[in-house]
């Protein structure tokens, strides 16, 4: 069942955390942790989206799992849940999460059928799960189609950097179509989702629609390191701090030092 409510006033900046997770097509079914990490900052007063991805693969000690802990940014899901990934973001970017979306795999080819597929153009040519990719080409794309241009990672010469770019774009061609909005904003769709799609909004008012119309995106850079055998990513304390400024500025907040 979806659980709504309003979390801010109608017009103030709001923050939604986005997570994808790998499961709910292709026969898998577990809970799983979240392969994709975004937060969305939709400013309506500057008619702005900023949207950025966080490195799953991160270090991070959990607030509220510390057995598990240290341990890799995407696990807070599968631990805590949404609260306790959110916690992990205010923890070390400083953001004040105001709602937040779960969607799977089954989840998001069906917001993309719905709306009648997205337009991208690749950024590097690539085949998988038996579609080609042609970089440059502006291509159309269904659920399927969509989803498979996500999900490949091993050919991407950026690893999961380059995922998250191919993530990006995706939900940046969502955002571009005013009906597509309309669409991801109704409730009545969200409800329709519910074992694919978890949320704790009822709606976004209409009034949030115009601040689709500029998106600028980013995400956080980091270095890879071995651990006890365990592959993570590095975002530096420097990194950290422009993340914060990047997205308490989009909100209209004071910035604040990295802690």
């Amino acid at each position: 069942m979806v659980s709504v409510q309003f979390i801010l006033a109608i017009g103030e900046p709001i923050a939604i955390l986005l997570m994808g997770t790998d499961t709910g097509a292709l026969g898998r079914t577990y809970k799983g942790r979240t392969d994709s990490i975004m937060v969305a900052v939709l400013n309506p007063k500057t008619k702005k989206t900023t949207l950025v991805s966080f490195e799953r693969d991160m270090q991070v000690n959990l607030p509220d799992y510390p057995e598990y802990s240290p341990s890799k940014l995407n696990a807070a899901y599968a631990y805590g849940n949404a609260k306790e990934l959110a916690k992990v973001l205010k923890k070390y970017f400083n953001i004040p999460i105001n709602a937040y979306v779960l969607i799977n795999m089954g989840g998001l080819k069906t917001i993309i059928n719905k709306v009648g597929g997205v337009d991208i153009t690749p950024n590097l040519f690539f085949t998988y799960e038996g579609y080609t990719f042609t970089k440059g080409e502006k291509t159309h794309m269904d659920g399927a189609k969509a989803l498979a241009y996500s999900r490949m990672r091993y050919d991407d010469p950026e690893g999961d950097y380059g995922r998250q770019k191919r993530q990006r774009q995706i939900l940046a061609a969502l955002m571009k179509k005013a009906e597509s909005a309309t669409t991801l904003l109704n409730t009545s769709f969200i409800s329709s989702l519910s074992k694919q799609v978890q949320t704790d909004m009822t709606s976004l008012a209409k009034n949030y629609l115009a601040a689709t119309k500029n998106l600028e995106s980013d995400y956080t850079h980091g270095t890879g390191y071995m651990e006890d055998g365990v592959s993570y990513q590095n975002i530096s304390t420097a990194e950290r701090q422009r993340i914060i400024n990047l997205i308490r500025k989009s909100m209209g907040l004071k910035t604040k030092k990295v802690s």
